[in-house]
């Protein structure tokens, strides 16, 4: 079984999938934390690895940059392999000098005033919740480790370039950072009623001006990355 964006089949999937964007970053997790990584796709160069995590099944999927590509990849998991629970893995940009770089942010929702939802053809709306079973469980998990969380609202923006400086209309929708993918996975896991939600570690303040390069983007969001696996398994 294959679809036009994905070449596994079906029992190459696990019911459980993180997400990173970047295909880099889905290879580097899937070499360093999963036994017997096996590639099941690198169609378009979206490269997705299955294998063991303490005993489980896993599969590590990048789904590329943006609402548009993550709504194309959450929405065929969920609906060809049916894969049960998405965490997204990633980074966002802080709209508050409360959140440092390295800092990881649990998503409770995200406000997008793209048009995914009306060319979806479901339902008009501009806050979308991520589970929140899933977000206790990652709780749980964090308060074990002994680990800080914060946990709180995103922007999902399709513009990752933008002439304003001025972020006030969407701090005043209780947004705290900014990224590009989570508004379409938990869309799509509404629509086929399965469980989904974001941990991003802060890669940049968009008000104090710091930021990681590309190479620690990539390389040190161990701890979040840890932190996800150990409670996908769980679910």
């Amino acid at each position: 079984m294959a679809t036009v964006h994905i070449e596994s089949n079906k029992e190459d999937i696990a019911p459980r999938v993180l997400m990173p964007g970047d295909p880099n970053r889905a290879y580097y997790i899937a070499q360093k934390y999963l036994t017997n990584p096996k590639l099941v796709n690198k169609v378009r160069g979206e490269l997705a690895y299955t294998g063991k995590y303490k005993d489980v099944d896993v599969t590590i999927f990048s789904s590329g940059m943006g609402v548009g590509s993550m709504g194309i990849y959450s929405y065929e998991l969920f609906n060809d392999y049916d894969v049960q629970n998405i965490i997204r893995i990633g980074t966002a940009g802080a709209y508050t000098k409360d959140l440092n770089l390295y800092d990881v942010l649990l998503v409770d929702s995200a406000y997008s005033n793209t048009v995914y939802d009306d060319e979806s053809g479901i339902e008009n709306v501009d806050i979308l919740n991520s589970s929140f079973e899933l977000n206790g469980v990652i709780q749980d998990t964090a308060a074990l480790k002994g680990m800080k969380l914060t946990q709180g609202r995103v922007h999902t923006t399709v513009a990752f370039y933008t002439e304003s400086k001025d972020y006030s209309k969407f701090t005043d929708k209780g947004c705290v950072a900014v990224e590009m993918e989570a508004f379409a996975l938990f869309f799509n896991a509404k629509k086929f009623k399965r469980q989904a939600t974001a941990l991003l570690t802060i890669s940049d303040n968009l008000i104090t001006h710091e930021v990681m390069d590309s190479t620690q983007r990539e390389k040190t969001l161990d701890e979040m990355i840890v932190l996800a696996l150990d409670s996908i398994i769980k679910k």
